[in-house]
């Protein structure tokens, strides 16, 4: 319609167009044609590795505790009087995957397999974003002595840890959270065994080698 003949044009317009520069054209739309190919792959990959494999799993650790006092009281039941300090790591490895606690995160202390004590270490809604570390400085303790059923043997093991100074206390995590863009609930366990030294009377911290929590396997494969 614009009076030229073109032989290899699909949109009439280029018709219009003098061939001199329809022939400089050509070879960069087939390259700005391939460029957008590749980034299209490229993004394709990026999505599938970041939002269609199996996430990496979080890491959790110890990095500090301290434990100031840990007695046994006997009367009138059998109690444990103590005060502990706790400084718990979560880091998120996962370079795109951001995720949000769907259930509070807590921590359970337990003695000779027994538990003693349990606080909360994150709020349900918390989110922790993607290669994102955070840090939890938890502290409890009883003065009076916190109620634990350690029985004959708890007791006697007890007696033989205080000797040496040194008790193993175990921190058992639970709780549940979701990956950013997915659906399925995913379980945060994990197990610390700690072996903690009771500081000297006169001081406030003893050298303390951080732990690395032993997770439990997940369940989901997305997870």
């Amino acid at each position: 319609m614009c009076g030229c003949s073109c032989d290899d044009c699909i949109d009439s317009v280029c018709c219009c167009i003098p061939y001199a520069i329809r022939s400089n054209i050509k070879p960069c739309l087939c390259i700005l044609g391939v460029a957008v190919a590749v980034c299209a792959v490229i993004t394709g990959i990026v999505i599938l590795l970041a939002y269609g494999l199996p996430p990496r799993d979080v890491k959790i650790t110890v990095e500090d505790a301290s434990l100031t006092r840990f007695a046994l009281v006997t009367t009138p039941t059998t109690a444990l009087a103590y005060n502990l300090t706790v400084a718990l790591t979560v880091r998120n490895p996962n370079w795109a995957l951001g995720i949000k606690h769907d259930k509070p995160l807590e921590a359970a202390y337990s003695f000779d397999g027994q538990p003693f004590d349990r606080v909360k270490v994150a709020d349900e809604g918390d989110k922790l974003g993607a290669r994102k570390t955070v840090v939890y400085r938890l502290a409890s303790g009883s003065a009076d002595g916190r109620g634990v059923a350690l029985g004959n043997a708890g007791e006697a093991e007890f007696r033989k840890q205080n000797a040496t100074g040194v008790f193993e206390v175990e921190m058992a995590l639970t709780g549940k959270f979701k990956y950013k863009l997915r659906y399925t609930k995913c379980k945060m366990e994990a197990t610390c065994k700690l072996k903690l030294q009771l500081a000297p009377p006169g001081t406030t911290a003893v050298v303390f080698q951080k732990v690395k929590c032993e997770l439990a396997k997940q369940e989901d494969k997305y997870c």
